[in-house]
C-alpha cells in the first residue's frame, strides 16, 4: 500500500471526525454559549450546507491546480475552521468556524478519490479508494466517541483543538507523501453540467437528500434524547456513538456487497428498513437496551444506502461523472442540514426530543416513493447500460 494513501486516509479521519463528534457535544456547546439544543442543532445544519456548497465550487475551482496543491490547500481550510471553532467566543464566530470547515469536505473525498485510484495499478483502484474511505469509517468507531469523551472530560474546545491538529498532520502527509499529479484535464464546466439533464441522476440525488436525511433527523439530537428520554448518563453518549459507528460500518460492508448485484433492491430494503427503525425509535428511545440495538440499526441500515445511492448516481451521470459526484456527497449533506433543522422544529415547537425519530421516518419513507418512481421511469424509457463501465462506489461521505 503507498503511503500516500495513509496520508489521505488521515485527512479522511478527521474531517469524519470533525462532522459527526458536535452530536456528542451538543449540550455542553448549548450551555457553554448560552443558547438553546436546536440553536445548537444549526452548527450541524451550517456544516451540512457548507458541504452541500463547497463540494461543486471547489471541485470546478480544482480543475485550475494540480491535485496535490489542491487537497494541501484543502487540509489547510480545514485547519482554520477548526481552529476558528476551538477559539470563537461566541456562538456566531462557532458557526462561521464550522462553515469554514466543511468547505473542505466534499472535495477532498471528491478529488482524494480520484488521486488515490491514480496511486495504484488499474485493477487495485477500489481497494485504494477503500483505504482512503477507511479513514471516514475509523472516525465514527474511535474518532467521534474518542472525541466527545474528551470534549465532555476536558471541555469541548479541546476536541476541536485535536481535530485540527490531524488535520495538520494529514497536511503535512500528503505535502510529504503524495507526489506531485498533473491538473486534471478535460474537466469543462459545460459538459460536465449536461449529467443534470437526466432526470435520473436528479432523482438520485433527491433520494440522497431524503434517505440520509433520515439518518441525521435522529443522529444529530442524540445526546439529549438518551440522557433525558432513556436515561443514559452524559458520559454513555460516548458509547452509544461508538454502536452507531460500528452500524455504520456494518452498513458500508453491507451495501458495498450488494450495489452491483441488486442496487434497486438493496435500496428498496435499506429504505424502508430505515422508515420503519426510524418510526420505532419513538417508542425505543424510552428503554436503554432498545435504544441501543435501534441506534446499531439506524447506523447500519443508514450507511447501507450510502454505496448504492452513489453507484446510482455514477451510473447514471455517464461521461460527466465528477461534478454529479461531487454534488451528490453535498446531497447527502444536504440531507443532514434538512433534518437537523426538522428536527429542530418540532423539538421548539414542545414535541419532545423523541419526535424527530418521526422526521426522519417521514423523510425514509419519501426516499423510498421516490426510489420506486425511479425504477418505474427506467422501465418506461430504457436508457443505455453504464453499470458494468462503473466500479461499486466506495463508501462516500460527506
Amino acid at each position: 500500500m503507498p503511503l500516500a494513501l495513509l496520508a489521505l486516509a488521515v485527512g479522511a479521519f478527521g474531517i469524519g471526525t470533525t462532522e459527526f463528534v458536535i452530536m456528542g457535544l451538543l449540550p455542553e456547546i448549548a450551555a457553554d454559549y448560552g443558547v438553546s439544543i436546536p440553536t445548537a442543532g444549526l452548527l450541524v445544519t451550517g456544516y451540512a450546507l457548507g458541504v452541500v456548497v463547497g463540494a461543486p465550487l471547489l471541485t470546478v475551482l480544482g480543475t485550475k491546480v494540480s491535485r496535490k496543491q489542491m487537497l494541501m490547500l484543502l487540509m489547510a481550510l480545514f485547519v482554520l475552521g477548526n481552529v476558528l471553532s476551538a477559539l470563537a467566543p461566541n456562538f456566531g464566530l462557532m458557526l462561521a468556524g464550522r462553515v469554514v470547515a466543511s468547505l473542505a469536505h466534499g472535495s477532498f473525498f471528491g478529488i482524494g478519490s480520484v488521486v488515490a485510484a491514480d496511486l495504484v495499478a488499474p485493477q487495485k483502484k477500489a481497494g485504494a479508494i477503500a483505504t482512503m474511505f477507511t479513514g471516514l469509517t475509523i472516525a465514527n468507531i474511535v474518532g467521534v466517541p474518542l472525541g466527545t469523551f474528551i470534549g465532555q472530560a476536558a471541555g469541548w474546545r479541546v476536541t476541536f483543538v485535536i481535530v485540527a491538529a490531524l488535520g495538520v498532520v494529514g497536511l503535512l502527509g500528503i505535502a510529504r507523501l503524495v507526489p506531485a499529479m498533473p491538473r486534471a484535464e478535460g474537466a469543462h464546466l459545460r459538459r460536465e453540467l449536461t449529467a443534470f439533464r437526466n432526470p435520473q441522476v436528479l432523482l438520485a440525488m433527491a433520494m440522497t437528500v431524503l434517505g440520509f436525511g433520515g439518518v441525521f433527523a435522529a443522529i444529530t439530537y442524540i445526546a439529549p434524547m438518551m440522557t433525558h428520554v432513556a436515561g443514559y448518563s452524559d458520559g454513555a453518549v460516548t458509547w452509544l456513538l461508538v454502536l452507531f459507528g460500528v452500524g455504520m460500518f456494518l452498513g458500508n460492508l453491507l451495501g458495498g456487497r450488494y450495489a452491483d448485484r441488486a442496487l434497486m433492491p438493496m435500496l428498496y430494503a435499506t429504505l424502508g428498513g430505515l422508515a420503519v427503525v426510524l418510526a420505532l425509535f419513538t417508542l425505543t428511545a424510552h428503554s436503554k437496551v432498545l435504544a441501543a440495538i435501534t441506534i446499531l440499526l439506524v447506523g447500519a441500515l443508514g450507511f447501507a444506502t450510502v454505496p448504492p445511492l452513489q453507484k446510482r448516481v455514477l451510473d447514471q451521470a455517464h461521461g460527466a461523472p465528477t461534478l454529479a459526484s461531487a454534488v451528490n456527497i453535498g446531497a447527502f449533506n444536504l440531507g443532514n442540514a434538512l433534518s437537523a433543522w426538522l428536527g429542530g422544529l418540532v423539538i421548539a415547537a414542545g414535541l419532545g426530543y423523541t419526535a424527530p425519530n418521526w422526521v426522519g421516518a417521514a423523510l425514509a419513507a419519501a426516499a423510498l416513493v421516490l426510489a420506486f418512481w425511479s425504477a418505474a421511469l427506467e422501465r418506461r424509457t430504457p436508457t443505455r447500460k453504464t453499470a458494468a463501465s462503473v466500479p461499486a462506489a466506495a463508501p462516500a461521505h460527506h
